[in-house]
């Protein structure tokens, strides 16, 4: 896990300073060393702060091949690199370190850009191949870990993170048309708050050649099967049970291996009480874990960690992300992050990976990612239902569409259409759930009370959801997929790598690696094949997963319902100190800069913020979290 820069000129040479910058402005990233190489010509610049993981001693980057006429800077993990590393150095490779990142290097001399089919884990990379005269970036098949990306005055520049792009010179100004949609919780794969500034999607590669042009190209996809297809696998989940743990083992196996100590994010929760289980099952130690407690019970998971570490005999750290925390660090939190947040969250995060490395941690694995495996969101609960109750059949399927779409709207859906028409059509469609219906409509009526003259003008012209999955090209990947998929499928390239994988800035913000096991894409390939009905067997949610992985985790744990982490609501203390600090930076004189919110209105509504609560209204916690960190990002970004 590092920070890396790559800068291509198809006309004036780069400067040296610039590229420093980049690589200096992500030295959080890589507090264990530096390096940076530019080409004798000057056009073509390659950076990396280094977080030292695997081979602590002759890992350093750039990596160049055995005659210099290809570099390569890698952010991430690859595993079971030993392996391929023997196969390539029997075919003539020669080495120069012992780290996992120089087999990307290898493998693309041997294969060309179809060496990302060998690599297995969480990645992102930019190579430079002299000979071709172009520039190879790609980025891991789920988006774990960043690659953005910005073109101007003839030259590509390449980041972990957009604050590298601007560092290196690329101007900074809001993309409107991007900020219009996030404020919809329209988050797209591919865009940053930032004009200009786009992420490479996940499971996708970037080709810059000399002569001019960009082109992206798709290598990876989640590709679930048609639902007459899945119908043909076997319903008994004891089919699956033996193969899911043999590969849940393999995965946190090979995220174990690390020339430094390997913690355990931990939640209470089902998914990172596995990660635990199965890794307190592999090591020869007590494993470390690390954990949030909040002040507010009904959000505190604390003491369900505790039993799962203490069954597991783990070493718990407690880590306090109470509301005197949370003020204290939100606004670094954000700035830090880049994005626009939607719960403080993100800022215990912040909290919880600075714990670890005060511990003298700086890897660790964590729980996401379960849930898009094992179909465990609540927001396909319904479909999932459907699903675990046996296939319909498609005249039965088309005509269960046909007579949603015939009923009267509700009050809701009628609200959700004047703001998206499409996507009260797909609230019919799909048969999302009641209480996710009424809290979209909520939320939509309190978002148009405060946003600005221009923004509603661009309401009444685009439908921001319809505008999202057109920019997918989703249609034909999740047409005949079963309903819980097909959700799956939209979450996995909106909110999910353009938000909850983001707690990467969070953890990088002090130098943490965290690995994720459930996103391994063998994992992955052979779960989505199996039917919701054996996902779900009985009805129950992630009861393959639970069954899978009962002999890692308590008979508590197994039992416990799913259960969000999320930071409680601020406006509930009438007189918190995050309610105060979040008050202060939207009274601010940059928040009058902020283009997007009648400032007014906004105004009231912070001020009444606490009155509000408990009177069946959208929680105003969302949407004042997210004006403020837009605020945060103006005043620090000079936006």
């Amino acid at each position: 896990m590092c920070g890396i820069v790559g800068i291509q000129s198809r006309g004036q040479p780069i400067a040296c300073e610039r590229l420093i910058a980049a690589m200096r402005s992500l030295s959080h990233r890589g507090p264990d060393g530096e390096g940076h190489w530019l080409a004798a010509d000057e056009r073509t610049g390659l950076a990396h702060t280094r977080l030292s993981i695997i081979d602590l001693d002759t890992g350093a980057q750039p990596i160049a091949n055995e005659d210099e006429t290809i570099r390569i800077v890698v952010n991430g993990e690859f595993y079971g690199f030993e392996a391929i590393r023997c196969d390539l150095e029997k075919k003539g490779h020669q080495f120069r370190t012992r780290s996992d990142a120089e087999i990307a290097l290898h493998l693309y001399e041997e294969y060309g850009t179809a060496c990302l089919t060998y690599l297995r884990g969480e990645f992102a990379f930019v190579l430079w191949d002299a000979n071709r005269r172009r520039l190879f970036a790609a980025r891991d098949r789920f988006g774990i870990k960043p690659l953005y990306y910005a073109e101007r005055s003839e030259a590509l520049y390449l980041a972990s993170e957009a604050k590298a792009l601007l560092a290196a010179g690329v101007p900074a100004a809001w993309d409107e048309d991007a900020v219009f949609q996030i404020l919809f919780a329209c988050v797209a794969q591919d865009r940053s708050v930032f004009r200009g500034v786009r992420q490479i999607p996940p499971g996708h590669f970037l080709l810059s050649y000399e002569s001019g042009g960009v082109e992206l190209q798709r290598y990876w996809d989640a590709d679930y099967p048609v639902a007459e297809a899945n119908g043909a696998h076997a319903t008994d989940p004891r089919a699956s049970l033996e193969q899911v743990r043999h590969l849940l083992e393999e995965s946190v196996r090979l995220r174990m291996r690390a020339d430094v100590p390997v913690g355990c994010l931990l939640s209470g929760g089902l998914d990172s009480s596995v990660a635990l289980g199965i890794a307190s099952s592999q090591g020869a130690r007590p494993m470390n874990a690390y954990t949030i407690s909040f002040d507010n019970a009904d959000y505190d998971e604390s003491i369900w960690a505790r039993q799962s570490a203490e069954f597991n005999g783990a070493n718990l750290e407690v880590i306090s992300a109470a509301d005197g925390e949370l003020a204290e660090h939100f606004v670094e939190s954000v700035r830090q992050g880049e994005i626009v947040q939607y719960n403080a969250h993100g800022t215990a995060r912040y909290l919880l990976s600075r714990a670890v490395r005060r511990s003298g941690y700086k890897t660790v694995l964590a729980g996401e990612g379960a849930d898009e495996l094992f179909a465990g969101y609540g927001f396909c609960r319904s479909a999932v239902l459907r699903g675990s109750n046996g296939s319909s059949s498609a005249m039965r399927r088309r005509m269960q569409v046909a007579w949603r779409l015939i009923r009267p709207a509700t009050k809701e859906q009628a609200t959700i259409g004047k703001v998206s028409p499409w996507l009260a059509r797909a609230s019919r469609v799909m048969e999302l759930p009641e209480w996710l219906v009424q809290s979209l409509a909520s939320r939509m009526n309190l978002l148009q009370s405060v946003i600005s003259f221009d923004v509603a003008g661009q309401i009444r012209a685009r439908d921001p959801y319809r505008q999202l999955y057109d920019s997918l090209d989703a249609t034909s990947r999740i047409r005949g997929r079963e309903p819980a998929k097909q959700l799956i499928y939209l979450w996995l390239k909106t909110m999910f790598p353009g938000y909850i994988l983001t707690a990467d800035r969070a953890d990088m913000a002090h130098g943490v690696e965290v690995r994720l096991p459930f996103l391994d894409h063998v994992l992955f390939e052979h779960v989505r094949d199996i039917p919701i009905r054996t996902l779900a067997f009985g009805g129950e949610n992630k009861y393959l997963l639970r069954e899978a992985a009962a002999p890692f985790i308590s008979d508590v744990i197994r039992a416990r319902p799913k259960k969000p982490l999320m930071a409680p609501p601020f406006t509930s203390r009438p007189k918190g100190k995050l309610l105060g600090v979040i008050q202060d930076v939207l009274r601010s004189k940059s928040m009058s800069a902020v283009p997007f919110f009648d400032h007014a209105a906004m105004s009231r509504l912070a001020d009444g913020a606490h009155s509000r609560n408990g009177n069946g209204e959208a929680s105003v916690d969302p949407l004042l979290i997210m004006a403020a960190s837009l605020s945060i990002l103006q005043e620090n970004y000079r936006l």
